[in-house]
């Protein structure tokens, strides 16, 4: 099965959003201020559970973050535990 997932910068809706196939699937809201991104929570669609949509969107959001030269704060429980076990985004938080 070759599905396109995306994750894209809603700006106007403070938010990114997760694509499987052009459908939404998921989303993490957030706030910036003064450079500095804060990631308030990350939420899958339940018809999309099990398949790792929730790493693969924490990813996507973290690598746009580290390329816009941002900071990160993870108030998101499960965007802070993301970064806890991947060391290579442990730079960005503030």
């Amino acid at each position: 099965m070759n599905e396109v997932v995306e994750a894209l910068d809603h700006p106007d809706r403070r938010r990114y959003e997760l694509t499987v196939d052009g459908q939404f699937a998921g989303s993490i809201s957030y706030a910036i201020h003064h450079g500095h991104i804060t990631l308030i929570h990350t939420e899958i669609d339940p018809a999309y559970a099990g398949r790792q949509l929730g790493q693969r969107l924490v990813q996507d959001v973290l690598d746009d973050v580290r390329d816009r030269g941002l900071r990160v704060r993870p108030m998101c429980p499960f965007v802070a535990r993301y970064i806890r076990s991947h060391p290579e985004y442990q730079a960005l938080v503030d």
